[in-house]
């Protein structure tokens, strides 16, 4: 078949022209994608519109936005390799939206790269105020954006600012908010030395009034901000001269030139180790960059459950599914559970479910990701989003599912299960109890060690029950009755 030429300039257009192709059954090799009009082969054709043998095209919502949001990236084969994916799925290939496939793989760090772009937008646009003026934005900003992101982030700030109106500009587009709508344009700004902003000096005079060159880290500013950010940061053009104050003398002293000759000042020699500010630990799980580990998940996966649950479940770590679904036990393993859950009388919307490590930790295998232990750094790098958990929901009992759960919760490199299986131990006021995590079992040589290690797994929560419904008990015995307490 000749090759088939379409345009696409936006992703509402790709879409549409998709739609066809696949109605139409054109393979990715038999398209060729332009941006632009004009740019076809002479010798391209129209596919034939009679062949509609392909079945209709119907796709999850998660492949929806993760095609959405590729389509930002800018590359030039960005619309064939979205087409690719697309064939891929409607073809049964549904391994495409895993990043253990190879197509997957990029298909998620476009994605990735295109939020960390609007994220840095967020982050980096700065408006500057104009002088008043009909019809005109009362703020402007100016920012050079990798990919386009541009409508999203203008979505993120009509929400934030209101009535206010503003305009963004960027070398390829503009988005103009009136205070009620937003309008979309062409570029019309050559950059931000086209912005004139009365207001500005007296921000920089602010800045340099809060620099304090002892506690300067210049590795760790550019680190934070990266370099291609600060020529269109106001900030930026007295940074260099400022770092470079910082590191001729003013570090001793903790404070600058300006204010050291000031009538009456008096310079106070410090060390610059003791003028570091405290770092912030990280709020949130998906903020945690504790160990390595987040830099190959696709997402940190947080326990689930009933806010104040009696029983925890706690396993080693999230499983390839779980890394997808940011969901923990939902997988081969999660399966094999609930199967033990339901045999012992344990209703599972009753118990929290979660892990001693919160990110997906494998290696490659052809292509599929195959789980890998975690060590013992990365326990302990982990352990106190699970003390936050334990705290936080206050079980009367701990289910260790696995060795690495249990080292977790007991908080010692050399606790074994063989010794503690069938035999509770307290600790921090909890009943722990030691049993296989589901995964050993389907691991199993041979038919009679998995059965030996399922018949572990259903023992363990039974006699969890147990232990849950005793305190229960011995609970509600020992505030039924207060006078006979004091007797």
């Amino acid at each position: 078949m000749s090759t088939v030429v379409r345009l696409a300039q936006s992703f509402d257009e790709w879409r549409a022209a998709a739609r066809e192709l696949i109605a139409l059954g054109v393979p990715p090799a038999d398209v060729a994608w332009q941006s632009r009009p004009g740019d076809g082969d002479l010798f391209s054709a129209a596919p034939d519109a009679t062949d509609t043998s392909a079945p209709l095209l119907r796709l999850p919502r998660p492949l929806v936005e993760l095609l959405e949001s590729a389509a930002c990236f800018n590359v030039p084969d960005r619309w064939a390799f979205l087409y690719q994916v697309l064939w891929r799925w409607q073809q049964g290939q549904h391994d495409v939206m895993s990043p253990a496939d190879a197509d997957g793989a990029r298909l998620h760090a476009m994605v990735k790269a295109v939020h960390r772009e609007e994220h840095d937008m967020h982050a980096y646009v700065r408006f500057r105020e104009r002088p008043e003026c009909e019809g005109a934005p009362r703020f402007v900003a100016w920012f050079e954006p990798v990919h386009e992101v541009l409508p999203q982030v203008a979505r993120h700030f009509a929400r934030r600012m209101g009535a206010t109106s503003w305009m963004i500009a960027t070398p390829a587009a503009s988005m103009l908010w009136d205070g009620t709508t937003l309008h979309a344009g062409p570029a019309l700004m050559q950059g931000a030395a086209d912005i004139d902003d009365a207001g500005e000096a007296l921000w920089l005079t602010y800045y340099r009034s809060i620099f304090n060159p002892a506690r300067v880290n210049a590795d760790l500013l550019h680190s934070h901000i990266p370099s291609r950010f600060w020529k269109n940061l106001p900030e930026g053009g007295i940074v260099p001269a400022m770092l470079s104050g910082a590191a001729n003398g003013e570090r001793r002293t903790g404070q600058t030139a300006s204010v050291g000759q000031r009538s009456g000042a008096t310079m106070i020699p410090i060390a610059a180790e003791r003028a570091q500010p405290v770092r912030e630990v990280a709020t949130s799980l998906d903020q945690c960059r504790r160990c390595e580990l987040w830099k190959s998940a696709t997402q940190a996966v947080p326990g689930i459950g009933p806010a104040q649950a009696r029983i925890m479940l706690v396993g080693e770590q999230p499983g390839d599914q779980e890394d997808l679904a940011g969901l923990p036990f939902v997988g081969p393993a999660g399966a094999l559970l609930e199967q033990a859950m339901q045999e012992a009388g344990m209703a599972r919307d009753s118990i929290y479910l979660t892990n001693a490590v919160k990110h997906f930790k494998w290696e490659p295998r052809g292509k599929r990701r195959l789980h890998k232990t975690p060590a013992q750094r990365e326990i302990l790098a982990c352990h106190g989003w699970l003390e936050e958990e334990i705290e936080r929901v206050q079980p009367q009992v701990i289910v260790a599912l696995g060795s690495t759960a249990l080292k977790s919760i007991l908080q010692d490199g050399a606790a074994s299960m063989t010794p503690l299986i069938g035999t509770p131990v307290q600790h921090a006021g909890r009943s722990v109890i030691a049993a296989y995590h589901p995964a050993y079992v389907l691991r199993a040589p041979d038919e009679s060690s998995r059965r030996q290690a399922y018949a572990v797994i259903v023992a363990g929560l039974r006699q969890a029950l147990r232990l849950e419904q005793d305190s229960h008990h011995s609970v509600v015995a020992g505030t039924s009755c207060p006078s006979s307490r004091r007797a």
